[in-house]
């Protein structure tokens, strides 16, 4: 059984989030208590290793006007899983490849297992696990069904089948018994708390369960337990060896397993020496050492999983009855592994989590604050959690997006334009330019005019070297909330596609869009005697330009003036012939349009030097990005 994707509702701060994907990895980020711990513990729940309490259970919102009025919890939690069944399944539960199955629990907290399927309309026929080979005959008599045979299984079956045929409503029912056990196995690694003993005993507990299930073990109760003892001694003797690979201080690394039926796996302390003979556990050592200890246990659990892939059964028809049931899915979770670590070991974390994710049948989910983490996935594997009026809600950019806007349309243009996930989620605002002029251009000129730089003050700036792509993206990050400016030359408007005429904006942004497209050198009021310009140089004034050029680009045998500048103006594009004139009037002059106005901009000491619609529009993304 597979787990693709969840829903939680009612679990501490999450009142009502719906699809979080269990991917390879999915990556969730996100405040202090955004919610990442309560999604993890949901998860948990789900797959039967979290027993809900009191305090899991959210709060109702308080009544409006009545703030005396205690406050009450959830009548129910529930967390919602789609998964997919392998062949096995299928036949085994007579299910459909893909499922719904929730695990639910009510004020009483005892928690339930359901499926969502076609409820019969015979009462009778909506919990067959309670009929008895006798009880499931007759009934089969009475409804005049013919199963194949008249075992207990092709009774139910039977059963089953004439429900889901003869039902009005789709519901949720108990879910069949021994399902619950093809859960996908759980792997957490708790980050935020450096303790490798809990991340020893979770490596090797899965181990445990795998050599209990060994065929050759059954019926051997009173040798097994020091045959697994033995077998999970050997495990730990490659831990170890891996441990002291990773921490060559450590002359000694020792785990001595403990094994009870009664108990089940009750750990493996783990104890370590720098001298021989000087073995103490842990809690004895610093912290650095259970953070590269802990480290090393997570890279070894990756050759336990990658093992484990290559001796999983087979799915092939048995000689004698069903198929053999295949491995379970794992999901491996790590809470902020990336605590207490430095940029190298948090890059080591990275690559430990893409090799697990590539082991057949191993997900991975990830809670962490790291931009490292964040910033090496794709942007649609990224949940960014957030609370808004104390509950958490989730966004996820580029997922679920239809028509051109599909996720990796949307990835390649972020990457085109150098956006990091990190940068998508957090910055307050985004300025988009056209092209490399103004990307090296701005940020001076906002120094300049605002006395801080774009990213002091929260703005991401990005080049949209493909104009249409930009288009798209910012329309994008407008429908997820994000705040947006798209600044561009008035002659963008004549560019193929009409892509920047009215009615295309219109389409794109709706008829607010002023508020995020901008046309340097158009009029910025109703003044229809106002001059318009075509481009960003135009918009400089001419004794700007001549007085700019005699300092950085001196004239070979005079000195410029602002006459010659005025010259070039309506003569073409003024940008390419001031370059021109530059270039062949001055031994020094610019070697491209990009340099050209970023050594202006460079040159300019008083804010009055920029014009007055570029000082007008820096004032306006201080004010939406704060």
């Amino acid at each position: 059984m597979h787990l693709n994707s969840f829903g939680v509702s009612g679990f501490r701060s999450l009142t009502e989030i719906a699809d979080i994907p269990v991917g390879k990895p999915t990556i969730l980020a996100g405040h202090n208590d955004g919610g990442k711990s309560a999604v993890l513990g949901a998860l948990a729940f789900l797959l039967g290793k979290h027993d809900l309490t009191l305090d899991d259970r959210t709060y109702l919102d308080a009544i409006e006007g009545d703030e005396s009025a205690p406050l009450l919890r959830c009548a129910e939690t529930s967390v919602v899983g789609v998964f997919t069944l392998d062949a096995w399944e299928r036949g085994e539960f007579d299910l459909p490849e893909e499922v719904q199955l929730r695990r639910c629990a009510g004020e009483d907290l005892v928690s339930r297992l359901e499926l969502w399927e076609a409820i019969p309309d015979d009462e009778r026929l909506r919990n067959l696990s309670q009929y008895q080979v006798a009880e499931a005959k007759a009934l089969v008599k009475e409804l005049g069904l013919s199963p194949c045979t008249m075992r207990k299984s092709d009774l139910l079956g039977a059963l089953r089948a004439y429900g889901r045929e003869n039902a009005s409503r789709d519901g949720w029912v108990s879910a069949p018994a021994g399902l619950d056990k093809r859960m996908p196995r759980y792997l957490p690694f708790d980050g935020k708390a450096a303790k490798p003993d809990d991340a020893v005993r979770t490596a090797l507990v899965g181990r445990f369960a795998s050599h209990m299930a060994d065929p050759e073990l059954k019926g051997k109760l009173s040798a097994i337990e020091d045959e697994v003892q033995d077998r999970l001694r050997l495990d730990a003797k490659s831990l170890c060896d891996h441990i002291q690979t990773r921490c060559p201080d450590l002359q000694t690394v020792s785990v001595d397993p403990d094994v009870s039926f009664q108990q089940g796996f009750k750990g493996a302390p783990l104890r370590i020496a720098r001298r021989a003979g000087e073995a103490v556990g842990l809690e004895r050592t610093g912290l650095g050492s259970n953070r590269r200890i802990s480290l090393a246990i997570w890279e070894w659990t990756q050759e336990l999983l990658a093992a484990e892939e290559d001796t999983a059964p087979t799915v092939a028809p048995d000689v004698d009855g069903p198929l053999e049931p295949p491995a379970v899915q794992t999901i491996v979770v790590y809470d902020e592994p990336d605590t207490h670590l430095d940029y190298a070991h948090q890059r080591k974390i990275m690559q430990l989590i893409r090799a697990q994710s590539a082991v057949r049948d191993v997900n991975v989910v990830v809670a962490t604050h790291s931009m490292n983490l964040i910033d090496g996935v794709d942007i649609s594997d990224v949940v960014h959690l957030k609370l808004d009026n104390h509950r958490t809600v989730i966004e996820r950019l580029g997922a679920g997006v239809v028509g051109e806007e599909i996720d990796d349309y949307l990835g390649k243009i972020a990457a085109a334009v150098g956006l990091r996930n990190s940068v998508l989620l957090h910055e307050r605002c985004f300025l988009a330019v056209e092209g490399e002029t103004e990307q090296q251009a701005f940020p001076l000129l906002f120094r300049l005019c605002e006395g801080l730089s774009l990213q002091a003050a929260g703005i991401a700036l990005w080049a949209c070297f493909n104009n249409e792509g930009a288009l798209h993206l910012a329309r994008y990050l407008v429908k997820q909330d994000r705040t947006v400016m798209l600044v561009v030359d008035a002659d963008s408007r004549n560019v193929p596609k009409s892509i920047f005429k009215a009615p295309k904006l219109t389409q794109f942004f709706g008829t607010d869009a002023s508020r995020y497209v901008k046309f340097l050198g158009e009029p910025e009021g109703d003044d229809p005697q106002a001059e318009l310009f075509n481009e960003l140089e135009e918009l400089f004034e001419d004794d700007i330009w001549a007085r700019v050029a005699n300092k950085i680009w001196p004239k070979d045998d005079a000195t410029w003036q602002p006459a010659d500048f005025s010259a070039l103006r309506g003569q073409g594009k003024f940008s390419a012939e001031v370059q021109e004139m530059l270039q062949a009037g001055s031994a020094s002059g610019p070697g491209g349009k990009p340099q050209m106005m970023s050594e202006l901009a460079m040159a300019l000491d008083d804010p009055q030097d920029v014009p007055e619609q570029l000082r007008n529009l820096f004032k306006e993304l201080r004010k939406v990005a704060s």
